[in-house]
């Protein structure tokens, strides 16, 4: 019999909760550090020293400095996403769906512009790392998602084109990629004014250019 108010989650050992603590340590050494001297600056070892482990002990959890920046977001933007999926309304039309849903990710980066650039920048090209694989296996989740709205959007009737949508995410996909790098690029990125122009560029890709013929 279980006692009141007991629950079904595992209770971590000592070794696994040292470990999440020096996790969440490093996490949050390397997002105040990031912040305030800027990435270049920042030295791994600053950043051991302020999360209070080694040198050896940080090289366990990222490979550099670069992977740094993708232990901080892997599991919040991850999480940040499925908030997105959760808010769209699917009675609504596709360009509101696709707002809505990276309207998410657009606030999230608003709260801290200067290590969401840091973000932006080093994910273009990030394919080796200790978070790689996973960090890439949620940006094709992002993909899907927008895939699964366009799905459901042709099978309304709401989008005539005869190509996969597959192939349409992966253009909406694009469109949102540099216009949110456009976007935080700037002094003080505006949250209301960045997402008016993604929805400008949705918009235009939905609707095509109407070419003469």
């Amino acid at each position: 019999m279980k006692k009141t108010g007991a629950t079904d989650e595992p209770v971590l050992g000592l070794r696994e909760q040292n470990k999440l603590e020096k996790l969440q340590r490093i996490k949050s050494a390397a997002k105040e550090l990031f912040t305030e001297l800027g990435y270049d600056a920042a030295t791994t070892r600053d950043i051991a020293k302020r999360a209070r482990v080694g040198l050896g002990t940080l090289f366990n959890y990222a490979d550099d400095k670069r992977d740094l920046i993708f232990l901080i977001y892997v599991d919040h933007l991850n999480e940040i996403q499925q908030q997105g999926t959760q808010a769209v309304n699917y009675r609504k039309p596709l360009l509101d769906q696709l707002v809505t849903f990276f309207s998410f990710l657009y606030e999230d980066f608003a709260g801290n512009p200067t290590l969401s650039r840091i973000l932006l920048r080093e994910l273009t090209f990030y394919r080796h790392g200790k978070l790689s694989v996973q960090f890439n296996k949620n940006r094709l989740l992002v993909v899907e998602t927008v895939r699964q709205l366009v799905a459901g959007a042709q099978e309304r009737g709401q989008v005539r084109s005869r190509e996969s949508s597959s192939a349409i995410a992966l253009g909406l996909f694009f469109i949102y990629a540099g216009a949110v790098r456009l976007w935080i690029s700037e002094d003080n990125p505006d949250l209301k004014a960045g997402l008016a122009a993604l929805r400008k560029q949705f918009k235009l890709y939905i609707n095509g250019l109407d070419p003469v013929r």
